[in-house]
């Protein structure tokens, strides 16, 4: 397994729409175990294929403190979700950055598994927060794009600067 590179925001490749898993083979397999690797590494509980430059229908989850629940959820589909809960949420594309955003309380999402069979999961609070805002990335949204537009310029401009600083002190 190895460590991907999570883009960042603004990087334009976060807004590419991704599209459906064809074949599940051990080719995609193994991208889950890496999205898996990189996600507990980051640390993040959740991490959409998009986030890693690959722009297919596929996301990793587990919402678990001793990562006990691991969900990788291939060409999701969301079929019924209520309620409404308001968190806050961050993005290991945003690091270091939490809002609050609105998301539906309760969601049933089927979807297809590492072997490729279909299945139908219902998930409510923090998994089911997670599940919508990974599947925002698979249609090249972010969690970012709840905020107002002054909010999203000003976090857009200290992650930037934070780059350049970066990139300058690696030049030293």
């Amino acid at each position: 397994m190895a460590l991907l590179n999570i883009l960042e925001f603004p990087d334009p490749r976060l807004r590419t729409k991704a599209t459906a898993v064809e074949l599940v083979d051990d080719k995609l397999r193994a991208l889950i175990g890496d999205m898996f690797e990189t996600m507990y590494a980051a640390p993040g509980i959740g991490l959409a294929a998009t986030q890693v430059d690959v722009h297919k229908r596929l996301l990793v989850t587990d919402v678990t403190p001793d990562k006990s629940e691991p969900h990788a959820l291939i060409n999701p589909e969301i079929l019924e979700k209520d309620g409404v809960v308001i968190s806050d949420e961050g993005c290991l594309s945003v690091p270091g950055y939490f809002e609050e955003v609105e998301r539906a309380e309760h969601i049933r999402v089927r979807f297809l598994d590492r072997n490729g069979e279909q299945k139908e999961m219902e998930a409510e609070g923090l998994l089911a927060i997670c599940i919508q805002h990974e599947m925002d990335h698979l249609d090249g949204k972010l969690f970012v794009d709840y905020l107002s537009e002054a909010k999203r310029q000003r976090i857009r401009k200290k992650l930037e600067k934070g780059r350049r600083q970066q990139s300058a002190a690696v030049a030293l």
